[in-house]
């Protein structure tokens, strides 16, 4: 078997490796700021012990199905359950039965193990193989079942639990995404455990907005439950949205997210907005009202940000559930989103015009649009006082895709109109691989600004501590 080593100055250049070293070790230590991801609040409520490795690694990782998925493994075969057997498992190209042994789903995972060599998410998982478990050798077909043996040991210790790796993890704030109309219920109870670990909700209200969506009267009846009222007309409907950001906010909510093909704004009168929201109700809203509506309501997210306080965040140009036989088969959120192309300066004009200048809100940026970050994202974020961009996302969130950003953004809007780095995921182990490497590119890239004599060492030290910990201190009010 192949021992599995991390090297000490994995992703610096070795023309600045020294610089870039010293740099590290100022930030390697400093805690983890994570103001956006998607972990299930559950997890740290009731603290229990983590699921068995293919289920705790392979399953939630949308990066890991995706790149199977490319190569011919069908979801089934990594036990992700089946949404609709009938003509959406025909349109795939047959009907495999879903895999429930967790050790043959692992066994499959690890000879295929290869195919994730020079991604980031290589990178992300031999770091939590090494680092978080303290496995010693690589994983192939013939270590897989040694190594999973060895991970189900560690799990069922006490140091395994959600909570002691949290600590561990050296985790300040961990911020889950959290539909509108949801309870709550897992926050409360972190809130009242003796524990001190702090994690917060943060408002997403995308399946209101989408009005033309079949699933929207079931959407606005869950938001019905969660006010104890009924919404009868667009009025009561912004009503109910302030009701539940003032629920988010006294369980910890610092921040909104709001995920959208495009983000065009445009806000239309009292009239235009009620009579959209009628059309809804009576179940014939079209594409078009749905594009208005949703632009009008993030134009009132804006006003809503500016009078609660809370970071409003737009993701932007995602086109989702790309693969619709796989969506209709095994569910949303497989790995079949799709970056398109877009634009930003137009889109927002309205937005920024009414709320860019105003000194209480704050706005966050993300793309999947890398073509926009030096001629649109950078010189509106280097312009408007409310605007930060958020850190490179998805597809980009890669060891080349942090270097490009870097590149591209900071000569225009510098690094402190950026919101630091964010984790982004739902895969909880991963958490602190991420930001590792996401540290060791800033301080590669800060490190040839140096060697470059454009800033001094002191200098870069700062920067590199910002971009770690300070920046998204300062964008989320944390």
């Amino acid at each position: 078997m192949t021992p599995l080593a991390l090297h000490p100055d994995r992703y610096f250049d070795p023309s600045t490796r020294k610089i870039a070293r010293d740099l590290y070790e100022g930030v390697c230590e400093l805690p983890l700021v994570c103001p956006h991801g998607h972990v299930d609040p559950a997890l740290l409520a009731q603290n229990e012990r983590l699921p068995e490795p293919s289920t705790l690694i392979v399953r939630p990782d949308h990066y890991v199905l995706r790149m199977l998925y490319s190569q011919g493994v069908p979801l089934e075969a990594l036990g992700i359950p089946v949404v609709d057997g009938g003509e959406a498992g025909r349109a795939i190209g047959g009907d495999p039965p879903v895999e429930t042994d967790p050790r043959a789903i692992w066994q499959r995972f690890a000879e295929k193990y290869h195919l994730f060599q020079g991604t980031p998410t290589r990178s992300w998982l031999d770091y939590e193989f090494y680092e978080t478990l303290g496995i010693r050798t690589k994983l192939d077909d013939h270590s897989a079942m040694r190594i999973y043996d060895e991970i189900e040991e560690k799990l069922a210790t006490p140091e395994f639990l959600p909570r002691a790796l949290f600590d561990r993890f050296r985790i300040e704030v961990l911020t889950t995404t959290d539909g509108a109309a949801d309870s709550l219920k897992h926050h409360e109870a972190i809130r009242n455990a003796d524990w001190n670990g702090r994690v917060v909700p943060c408002f997403r209200p995308d399946a209101l907005f989408n009005i033309a969506s079949p699933d929207w009267p079931a959407a606005l009846r869950e938001l019905e439950r969660a006010v104890g009222e009924e919404i009868g007309g667009y009025r009561a409907f912004v009503a109910a949205l302030e009701n539940r950001r003032a629920f988010f906010k006294t369980l910890g909510a610092v921040s909104t997210d709001h995920a959208v093909l495009e983000p065009y704004t445009h806000r239309l009168s009292e009239r235009e907005a009620s009579a959209l929201f009628e059309v809804a109700l009576r179940g014939l809203a079209s594409a078009e009202d749905r594009q208005r509506f949703e632009a009008h309501m993030l134009m009132e997210m804006a006003r809503m940000s500016v009078e609660d306080g809370m970071t409003m965040q737009i993701h932007a140009g995602s086109f989702r559930n790309h693969n619709e036989a796989l969506m209709r088969r095994c569910g949303p959120d497989m790995g079949g989103d799709i970056p398109v192309r877009t634009e930003f300066t137009r889109n927002l004009c309205e937005l920024l015009n009414a709320f860019g200048c105003d000194r209480r809100f704050r706005l966050i940026l993300f793309t999947l649009d890398e073509a926009t970050y030096s001629r649109e994202l950078a010189p509106l974020a280097g312009h408007y006082p409310a605007l930060r961009l958020g850190p490179a996302w998805w597809f980009f969130d890669s060891i080349d895709g942090m270097r490009r950003y870097r590149r591209l953004i900071t000569e225009t809007a510098g690094i402190y109109n950026t919101a630091g780095f964010n984790d982004d995921t739902r895969a909880f182990l991963s958490i602190a691989a991420r930001h590792d490497l996401a540290r060791r590119v800033d301080c590669d890239y800060v490190a040839h600004l140096v060697a470059e004599h454009r800033i001094d060492l002191a200098d870069g030290r700062e920067m590199v501590r910002a971009m770690a910990v300070d920046l998204a201190r300062d964008a989320y009010g944390l």
